[in-house]
């Protein structure tokens, strides 16, 4: 029996995913210039992961407990953070980026007005407010700024160029607000978005997808819901849900072969997640917010990078008493979707079952 399931243990070693390390080349961004020109060359990318490791490392070495000992994170510079992963989408990005920019600029915008700035309006004004650690401080109200970083993920067409010349043409601010990463080798979108939250420098950081089927307006619910929640830290995920919209025409106009996928996936997630996870309704949605606290939590622990990836996000920060919220936004399809109905929705119960098992029986740890 020992023999069997170290037999069963090694398969899964095998076969469970193993993100490769970053390139030293990945680590880069390419902006526009002050002088409203392209950087010619590429620029060292920020990473507060780094950071944090070598204080868990530092830890280890000296003999404390990583674990209980205080590891804090880099301060935020900016109040928000952008991830768009971006395979061949040069077609699709200009319109989200549109739309993602005017929503950042009018409330995270260094000229803003503080009707907007940080998400709140004035009959919000007793919404916690939390520098990078998730401590309470005046300062907080005084956040402004914000980036987005653009994650090529292996693309072959003009993605990168044409995202750096639609940050060209924005001008001003929001022009050198904007950060383009080539990953030389495809990741997958988990792997995309895992390597962009590295590298965020917001106090808030929010993941969205290129094709611009959420509604860029409703992050500022998604930042209240996440203060409302947040620990004595300062952590916690807010997350976009299109479950109200089960049951309207852009529902319901899906094949039935996606709709019967969609809802058999649905019940794999309730029978294999753990509780608060399961209780998720919808762990697909590409709009997901975290508080700055709550990365170190989630982001170096991560392993999936395909479609999955979501729900070991949610895993991770269950499994660290990390609070998540669930907010109805607003949705709409778009055409171009690289999801093959059939075989990516095979592929992702598949993904499922491995990372259940993996975490599991500890074949994935968090050390």
């Amino acid at each position: 029996m020992p023999s069997i399931l170290a037999g069963l243990w090694l398969g899964l070693f095998l076969v469970a995913p193993d993100p490769r390390p970053p390139l030293q080349s990945e680590k880069t961004y390419r902006c526009v210039e002050a002088d409203g020109k392209i950087s010619p060359v590429e620029k060292q990318l920020s990473c507060w992961q780094d950071d944090y490791d070598k204080q868990v490392e530092a830890l280890k070495i000296s003999r404390h407990n990583a674990s209980t000992a205080k590891v804090e994170v880099e301060p935020a510079e900016v109040f928000m953070s952008l991830v768009v992963p971006a395979f061949n989408e040069e077609a699709r990005l200009g319109a989200m980026l549109s739309e993602a920019v005017e929503y950042l600029e009018k409330s995270y915008g260094r000229t803003a007005s503080r009707t907007h700035a940080n998400g709140n309006r004035a009959k919000r004004k007793d919404a916690r407010q939390r520098n990078a650690n998730g401590h309470a401080a005046s300062g907080a109200e005084k956040m402004r700024g914000w980036e987005v970083l653009v994650v090529s993920d292996g693309s072959t067409d003009k993605t990168i160029d044409t995202t750096l010349q639609l940050a060209k043409n924005y001008g001003g601010d929001a022009a050198g607000s904007i950060r383009v990463i080539d990953l030389q080798q495809n990741r997958g979108k988990g792997g995309a978005v895992t390597h962009g939250l590295r590298h965020v420098r917001g106090q808030y950081a929010i993941f969205a997808d290129a094709d611009g089927a959420s509604k860029f307006e409703d992050l500022g619910k998604l930042v209240d819901a996440s203060q409302k929640i947040e620990d004595v830290e300062g952590r916690g995920v807010a997350v976009g849900s299109r479950a109200h919209l089960v049951g309207s025409e852009a529902v319901v106009k899906r094949s039935f072969l996606r709709n019967l996928l969609m809802h058999s996936f649905h019940l794999l997630l309730r029978i294999l997640t753990p509780p608060a996870t399961a209780a998720i309704r919808d762990t697909q949605c590409g709009f997901k917010l975290f508080s700055r606290a709550s990365l170190p939590y989630i982001v170096p622990h991560m392993h999936s990078e395909g479609w999955i990836f979501d729900v070991e996000m949610l895993m991770l920060a269950e499994s660290a008493g990390i609070q998540v919220v669930e907010v109805p936004i607003g949705w709409h399809e778009v055409k171009g979707s690289k999801l093959n109905v059939l075989w990516d929705s095979l592929g992702m119960a598949w993904g499922l079952a491995v990372l259940r098992a993996a975490w599991g029986v500890g074949v994935y740890r968090r050390s």
